[in-house]
């Protein structure tokens, strides 16, 4: 495998798992998540500080990675989010609380950061998380591992929203929040748990990336434009549109830019956030509500119906 393709499998699934938690977010409470930059870098750093101080794998802290997201899920939730939905505040204005949350993330991290220097001794500025990782049938390890954690999460949470009564009351709720809490539905609940699923994912994502790239204070918001292109990509009303834009985005930015520095030279790296968004655009222009919005159905019916008249 290129080394610009196992990097790229590495960013690309963790960018799926946040642009499916912007999804999922807008999708249950109509909240564009500005929060999701800070949670993945405290996703990264709950990673860093276990490596750091008690040693291991990165892949053996994920299920903590997953819980502290969770946790930063509830706390903005039950903080600011909960208050706004039960006035009906408008979307921008659920969107801003979340950015003044993110901010306040932000600073946390820089104090969590200063505390790991001047309490063990550690750079946490700077991290390369990828030197902790190992061969796996001649590969990096985490070009495998993590594209199958991102589908196993995938399906373990279309089974949740499919298969479990919570699950078709969650998706009830989506689709008519008042006709379902006439039904005797917990809305509030249902918000409650889906802050928790986004948190997680937001986190885990961010650990994901720092595996590809090199981790800093600042990475959420390096990357949150490329989060954000990746749910818009997806339609915004599809949580696996979602994921599949993230995935998308990610790959098309590592395949783009490698093929561009061949061509053009090493100038090119520093426009690399542009090919992925030039993709959005192109995609958009064709296709307004995005990868959701693509007829699969029918042309998957046309292809077939076409091959049936060719052979007959």
């Amino acid at each position: 495998m290129a080394p610009w393709m196992a990097s790229g499998l590495i960013y690309s699934s963790g960018l799926a798992l946040t642009a499916g938690s912007i999804t999922l977010l807008y999708i249950v409470t109509r909240t564009f998540n500005f929060a999701v930059a800070s949670m993945a870098t405290f996703g990264f750093y709950i990673a860093y500080t276990g490596i750091s101080l008690y040693g291991g794998l990165p892949y053996q802290y994920y299920p903590l990675v997953f819980i502290f997201g969770s946790f930063l899920g509830i706390v903005c939730y039950f903080g600011l989010n909960r208050h706004l939905l039960r006035r009906q505040a408008a979307e921008i204005t659920l969107m801003m609380s979340t950015l003044g949350y993110d901010l306040l993330l932000l600073s946390f991290i820089q104090m969590y950061a200063d505390f790991l220097t001047h309490t063990y001794g550690l750079f946490p500025r700077r991290v390369t998380l990828n030197v902790h990782d190992f061969e796996l049938f001649g590969e990096r390890a985490a070009a495998i591992i993590l594209p199958i954690v991102t589908i196993l999460l995938l399906t373990l949470l279309h089974f949740f929203l499919t298969r479990t009564r919570f699950g078709v009351a969650m998706r009830a709720t989506i689709e008519n929040p008042v006709l379902s809490g006439a039904s005797g539905i917990n809305s509030d609940l249902v918000y409650m748990v889906s802050w928790v699923i986004a948190g997680g994912m937001a986190s885990v994502g961010g650990a994901f990336m720092a595996m590809a790239m090199t981790g800093t204070p600042t990475m959420g918001m390096f990357t949150i434009p490329l989060m954000f292109a990746g749910a818009i990509l997806g339609g915004l009303t599809s949580l696996y549109g979602g994921i599949l834009g993230g995935f998308m985005i990610g790959m098309t930015e590592y395949a783009g830019i490698f093929y561009l520095s061949q061509q053009l030279g090493p100038w090119v790296l520093g426009y690399r956030m542009g090919i992925p968004l030039m993709l959005m655009a192109a995609t958009l222009l064709l296709f307004p509500r995005g990868l959701a919005g693509i007829p699969l159905a029918k042309l998957i019916n046309s292809l077939v119906g076409k091959k049936r008249g060719e052979s007959a």
